[in-house]
């Protein structure tokens, strides 16, 4: 059965270099995603089909929500941040990254119970927001729990992405983009533990493994960076679907809408000749499938 009920849709023209980092607020119904390379926060309204943006002064590579409805938490290419969205402004410093700027952040999300889990990789951003090519295997794979305590899990990684959990929260998935590799461990959820590891998705020939959302059956759907279409991965690792894409490099997708419907696709120029604005877009995809919506980081 197709998971998808209608075309793709582009909501906002951003002509984002690597939008990136992406949420959605229920109670003010608004989705915020990033442009890491431009330091870049956007806002786009569902309501009002608004879009607002705020510029910072390192990478902007992840928005969160946090247990206060007017703070988000940013992790940008150094530092991990509160945001008040009413001030717009930073309101403290959660954590800072050692070796910052020749490493960076990258991916982040936050656990069932409340714990932000981030990666890390080389910093490819140049200085005039271009991109370089990322060569040296530094990436790690980090939690940062309530009072500041940072644990690193793993590390090796070329570019730390894709960090979703299970409906239940008994599975952690995190890949590495530049091994093509989608692992999966197993995750107590209470405790906030990631135990073990086993390769979930690997060597699927199209593009590379970006961003991640999960479903309520617990499929992941992978973003494929220069294959230009999600995949549907069924929890025992098969395919279920691949979803074609207007764009070359869909880059991270998160669920919206008070039923969870809405599929949100956020992608990348990347240096690619846009077609009639699409590359660097922000994408809506009605669904037959409910997704799961972002837990709120603790604080």
């Amino acid at each position: 059965m197709p998971v998808l009920t209608g075309r793709i849709r582009c909501l906002a023209s951003t002509q984002d270099v690597c939008g990136e980092g992406c949420v959605w607020h229920p109670e003010q119904n608004l989705v915020f995603w990033t442009d890491i390379n431009r330091g870049l926060l956007h806002c786009y309204s569902l309501t009002s089909e608004a879009v607002e943006t705020w510029s910072f002064d390192q990478p902007v590579t992840a928005v969160l929500l946090t247990t206060q409805d007017n703070l988000l938490a940013l992790v940008l290419g150094g530092r991990i941040v509160l945001w008040d969205t009413t001030a717009h402004r930073e309101t403290a410093v959660l954590f800072r990254l050692p070796g910052w700027p020749r490493v960076r952040c990258n991916d982040a999300r936050v656990d069932p119970a409340g714990v932000l889990w981030f990666g890390t990789m080389e910093n490819n951003v140049r200085a005039d927001g271009t991109t370089a090519e990322v060569t040296a295997w530094e990436g790690a794979l980090y939690s940062l729990a309530s009072g500041g305590t940072v644990t690193q899990w793993r590390s090796g990684f070329g570019i730390t992405n894709t960090i979703v959990w299970s409906p239940g929260g008994e599975t952690m998935y995190f890949g590495d983009t530049l091994a093509n590799c989608i692992y999966r461990g197993a995750f107590d959820s209470v405790r906030s533990r990631l135990e073990g590891g086993e390769t979930f998705f690997a060597g699927f020939p199209r593009g590379l493994p970006d961003g991640s959302a999960i479903d309520a059956e617990g499929y992941l759907w992978n973003c494929r960076y220069g294959g230009s279409c999600i995949v549907r991965v069924a929890p025992n690792g098969s395919i279920d679907q691949i979803i074609e894409t207007p764009v070359l490099n869909p880059t991270t997708c998160c669920f919206a809408a008070m039923d969870a419907s809405t599929l949100l696709l956020f992608t990348s120029a990347g240096g690619v000749a846009a077609k009639d604005g699409a590359e660097g877009s922000l994408f809506s995809l009605e669904t037959r499938m409910h997704g799961l919506l972002s837990t709120r980081l603790r604080l």
